[in-house]
């Protein structure tokens, strides 16, 4: 593939950044770009085995809170209506009624499981911010049984933040090895230890379970060598 379709297929403006990074070199610039996707693909699996873990573990601690397996649905009138949240525009509440219309366009019978199922990332790791935490009574903060003593909402909220923000970028097909015009992933880096710490957090168990499909040191340390 010559440089002109490489640019054509993928476009100029996303090219050039990776094309600049490597001293306009043209071979090197393909083997980035690949090394780049490559990286992406290694957090999946991860992003997925998080996403399940925390949302699972959140919910039934919420059922037991509200002492109500519907809560999910119910408390669209409950606390994510609370005046307090006018300043969030009612995030989660607009997310559980988002989630129910489009299981109404196609017939599909609303139920806590469906809900889960359609609802984002974003909205588990709203959770953690202070007031939606407060209102939960500092529940969410129960899901992590083997927290370390000075590890507190604050930080959780952190790095959730940060795998979430990863999590977008890569899903919308956006670099990751970059850190201005220079080739860099401390940024990569730095979300595979804030995945690792929250899956830690939530159960050891995890870790060893996720090390068959953990291939992110590997991905990096390939695109390290280009």
């Amino acid at each position: 593939m010559l440089y002109s379709e490489f640019t054509y297929n993928f476009s100029p403006a996303r090219i050039t950044r990776y094309y600049n990074a490597t001293g306009n070199l043209f071979d090197k610039t393909k083997r980035l770009y690949i090394a780049n996707l490559r990286i992406s693909q290694s957090f999946h699996p991860l992003l997925g085995v998080i996403e399940v873990v925390l949302r699972n573990r959140l919910n039934e601690i919420l059922i037991a809170h509200f002492s109500d397996s519907n809560w999910i649905i119910n408390q669209k009138k409950g606390f994510m209506s609370n005046s307090v949240l006018s300043g969030n525009n009612y995030y989660l509440k607009n997310q559980i009624l988002n989630a129910e219309n489009k299981l109404n366009k196609y017939f599909i019978p609303i139920t806590p499981g469906k809900i889960i199922g359609e609802l984002t990332f974003s909205f588990w790791t709203e959770l953690f911010e202070i007031y939606h935490y407060r209102l939960l009574s500092g529940k969410p903060i129960q899901i992590f049984s083997s927290l370390p003593t000075n590890i507190k909402r604050k930080q959780i909220s952190m790095e959730l933040k940060t795998i979430r923000k990863f999590r977008n970028r890569i899903n919308h097909n956006e670099p990751v090895c970059f850190n201005g015009s220079s080739i860099d992933f401390t940024s990569a880096n730095e979300v595979y230890t804030s995945i690792i710490n929250i899956l830690n957090w939530m159960e050891p168990k995890l870790i060893p379970f996720t090390n068959p499909i953990d291939f992110v040191n590997l991905a990096i340390s390939d695109a390290q060598l280009i």
